[in-house]
């Protein structure tokens, strides 16, 4: 046992929450429909029961047609149920009348496709997106009209109406009422003062024929939202739209914080300004909680772009521990920008990023999309994939009973020496969230001798049953009274709840550790313990603690339930999918997925790769690559090892230090007069990357990753520019797949502005004290295979 002793002991009162309101608000579907949608004051419902959406921004007009399975089907193996998207109006209205929706740009396809995978569509309409596009995705000669856009000008919303009713049709027969995917629409973006505007919005799109159950605008940054759309917020833990004197935005740490207001009022404040000349002190709108409308989300920070002037360096952990704040402060919808990265268009007027040419504040890339989101830019799976994970099991286990739940906030002040905790319970149950994490540059202090007090309606329950401490950096959920079957509880955990399953002999709870923490399981009663733990009956109630470390084998037998405690590298290689009938749980360190034919997808640069499933099938064959398996049938999982042709990664440059003759002088532009990216790179230093024909083919992707330091680069194939990168302390990545028969013939060559202190240029104190200059470390191709596996009765006949 602990011997951790303690001084103060906070209590929680967790009482039942009153019941919603309903039928107020101009959203949700009629009674007796079916699969009925309805938004209640305080969660979302579905078929009777309370929803809670996992949402993700995909842009398909910025990602290859070809590439859209893959991504999508990662999104669904990521958790995700709904993804979200904008219609660019330059992408499908780039002169007067003549619309396109063919390739990349084919929305019905694209939210058909979705569909087919099990995801639910909600397009964010326009006719302003943003999103870093070209006029915030106006087409040229529409500014050109000079209109009073995004008012209801006649005029414009003549134009407008157009741009929906092209939109409509391509939606036709996809609504949820219709049985397909798509289930809401937003309004415009970031509009703050035009509450009419945007409910005019809306009239047209139905006047034109759209009906879906959830109507949204975003509601961040004081928004008047009109009552008859439901409002979304966002939160991100950096910002590239901040100054260069800004070494993290003040508002930012709030986001680490437990708390029930929504708003932010920083999100996008320079645009508001520059733009619109809106400009909101602290004091300007109340930042607090409405009665009337459930706590959801549109934009919770994927990761962060970067700005030529502001270059934010995101971690998969600032991402993964937002997310969790925010269910911990009660979110009943967790919406991520982006979900998966992308490339910028490239449109009659040449690429479509926002830049200080089109009058925004900031200088973007002019073709990586890539916001450092859980899916890159060319699919690279990023470990917030795997921790937002995690999440997503456990709000598909859980997300029914959580959104119902109220939500109690103590502590956490910006004090970083405060314990911070959240509550949220239905009186009868419940999970306390606790959190040392704060981003990098205000790290949090560790916290000694943890332990809550929660009292339900009829009980109170100490968590952890000892004091215990809890090291800094981490975020945690543990389940409260949590029922393991119908006689057994789960009095509370110092691990964290992540799904379940079952095999042929019963039910498995899965749980996650928490590195540093000690795993501590309390189960209600006298009971029988075997396996992996230990019991000890203490005050009416069983105290057990694992006699093994967790992993994949660390399983505690209690009567009529197992429960599987996984460590936490294990824990992000968890995925839970239907494989030959029925849900089984997948351990694999390549990323996978389910493709349309029910095969599991792997995609992976290792030249073998083991895959663990549980209850495993009774076979897992392909026809990409050698498997051999399953190594052993004893225990949970079944596990083959799979050999993997065209695999693998070769290093083709290193160690250079290239010099730029005559680098460009520092400029600056926009209307905030910030830090210009460069465009002459006449004085760049040119390096031509040697890259082997044999590496280049025999994988289903190609990339070339460059680990390097300096200020910008582009990547071309002939004249032809392919990929552009602001070093920010990532490595580049060009995905070469396209043109590996032209790079073979014509070479790669990469143009490389210097890093220069002086120009005043914001990164990362992490990756800052760099020297002046450019440096290539490696520059190395990753052979990028794909492997479909086949299991059960269908190993035999599905073709990969």
């Amino acid at each position: 046992m602990n011997d951790i002793t303690t001084t103060a002991l906070p209590r929680v009162r967790a009482t039942a929450p009153p019941p919603p309101r309903r039928g107020h608000l101009k959203l949700g579907e009629p009674a007796g429909a079916t699969d009925r949608i309805e938004v209640t004051s305080r969660w979302l419902e579905r078929a009777g029961r309370p929803w809670f959406p996992i949402t993700g921004e995909i842009h398909y007009s910025r990602i290859p047609r070809d590439r859209w399975a893959e991504v999508l089907g990662h999104a669904r193996a990521g958790g995700l149920d709904t993804v979200a998207t904008y219609v660019f109006w330059q992408a499908h209205e780039p002169e007067p009348g003549q619309f396109h929706w063919d390739g990349n740009r084919d929305l019905r396809a694209f939210a058909t496709l979705a569909g087919e995978l099990g995801l639910d569509v909600i397009v964010r309409m326009g006719p302003w997106g943003h999103g870093e596009a070209r006029y915030g995705g106006f087409p040229d000669w529409l500014v050109e009209l000079d209109l009073p856009t995004r008012t209801n000008d006649p005029h414009y919303l003549e134009l407008a109406r157009r741009l929906y009713a092209e939109t409509i049709a391509q939606l036709a027969g996809l609504t949820h009422a219709e049985g397909g995917p798509v289930v809401g629409a937003q309004m415009d973006n970031e509009l703050y003062d035009q509450p009419q505007h945007l409910a005019m919005l809306r009239t047209i799109a139905e006047d034109l024929g759209l009906h879906v159950p959830i109507w949204t605008a975003t509601g961040w940054g004081g928004a008047q939202v009109p009552e008859t759309l439901l409002p979304l917020y966002s939160a991100y833990s950096d910002g590239f739209w901040e100054e260069t004197t800004t070494e993290w935005p003040p508002f930012a740490a709030f986001h680490f914080r437990y708390s029930e207001v929504r708003d932010d009022l920083t999100v996008g404040a320079d645009l508001r300004e520059a733009l619109d000349g809106i400009v909101l002190g602290s004091t300007t709108v109340p930042l607090k909680d409405d009665d009337a409308l459930p706590f959801a989300t549109c934009e919770l920070g994927g990761g962060m772009h970067v700005a030529y002037h502001r270059r934010p360096l995101v971690t998969a952990e600032d991402v993964a521990s937002l997310a969790l704040a925010k269910i911990g402060s009660g979110s009943i919808w967790q919406g991520y920008y982006m979900y998966a990265g992308g490339t910028q268009r490239v449109g009659p007027h040449g690429t479509e990023q926002e830049s200080h040419a089109t009058g925004y504040p900031n200088d973007v890339p002019t073709l990586s999309y890539d916001f450092y989101a859980p899916i890159g830019e060319h699919g690279q799976i990023r470990p917030h994939h795997h921790l937002l994970r995690r999440q997503h099991l456990w709000l598909a286990l859980e997300g029914s009973q959580l959104a119902t739940m109220s939500t109690t906030v103590g502590g956490g002040s910006d004090d970083p020496a405060e314990l911070r905790w959240s509550v949220r319970s239905d009186g009868a149950r419940g999970y306390v969230f606790l959190t040392t994490y704060q981003a990098g540059r205000r790290p949090l202090e560790p916290q000694d001798a943890v332990q809550l007090s929660v009292e339900f309606d009829d009980a109170t329950v100490t968590v952890p049953s000892r004091p215990t401490n809890l090291p800094a950096g981490v975020s945690v959920a543990w389940p409260l009274r949590y029922q393991l079957t119908g006689e057994l509880r789960l009095r509370s955990a110092t691990a964290q709840l992540i799904t379940r399953v079952a095999d042929e002999r019963g039910e498995i709870v899965v749980l996650g550790a928490t590195d540093g923490v000690p795993v501590e399981l309390v189960v209600d009663g006298e009971v029988d313990v075997r396996g992996a733990g230990t019991g000890q009956v203490i005050d009416g109630a069983t105290v057990i603690e694992l006699d093994d470390p967790p992993g994949p084998r660390t399983v505690v037998e209690l009567p009529g339930v197992r429960v599987l405690v996984l460590d936490e590298d294990s824990a992000d290689q968890l995925y839970r999918f239907e494989i030959d009938g029925r849900q089984r749980l997948v351990l694999c360190e390549a990323p996978v997925h389910v493709g349309r034919g029910g095969e599991i997808v792997a995609y992976t640069t290792s030249a073998s790769v083991d895959i663990s499933i549980l209850p495993p099938p009774s076979a897992l064959t392909t026809r990409d690559a050698e498997i051999t398996g399953p190594a052993s049938r004893s225990g949970l999982w079944g596990t083959w090892s799979v050999t993997v042709p065209g695999a693998g990664v070769t290093t083709v440059a290193g160690d250079l230090r290239p010099e730029a003759p005559a680098p460009p002088a520092p400029a600056t532009g926009g209307p905030m007069n910030r830090l210009s990216a460069p465009r002459d790179y006449s004085g760049a230093a040119s390096v031509t990357v040697d890259i082997p024909a044999e590496v280049l083919h025999g994988a289903d992707r190609t990339l070339l990753r460059i680990d390097w330091t300096g200020d910008v680069g582009r990547a071309r194939v002939g004249s032809h520019v392919i990929s552009d990168h602001f070093w920010h302390g990532r490595t580049w990545d060009i995905d070469l797949t396209d043109w590996r028969e032209r790079v073979t013939d014509e070479g790669l060559t990469l143009d490389l502005l210097p890093w220069r202190r002086e120009t005043g240029v914001w990164v990362d104190p992490a990756v800052r004290d760099i020297p002046d200059g450019i440096t290539i470390s490696t520059a190395e191709i990753l052979r990028v295979a794909r492997v479909a596996l086949c299991a059960g009765d269908a190993a035999s006949t599905a073709s990969s």
